[in-house]
């Protein structure tokens, strides 16, 4: 769902000189689990705040405690 390219980039940004494919898949696989705990966290922060709508800050407070 995540593009390399900009996966890559990063990496490359944080030191690396070169990314395979496969460190690239398990970059993208685990960014994505995070995400989903992030947004997991951040739906039951809105939940509880009575919204239905998740909003920036629920963002940040899932990312904070996560």
């Amino acid at each position: 769902l995540i593009p390399k390219a900009p996966l890559a980039r990063i990496l490359i940004n944080a030191g690396a000189k070169r990314v395979s494919a496969d460190a690239l898949d398990e970059f993208a696989e685990t960014l994505m689990q995070i995400a989903e705990d992030i947004s997991e966290q951040a739906a039951k922060i809105a939940k509880h705040s009575g919204r239905k709508t998740i909003h920036e800050s629920d963002i940040k407070l899932a990312a904070k405690v996560s």
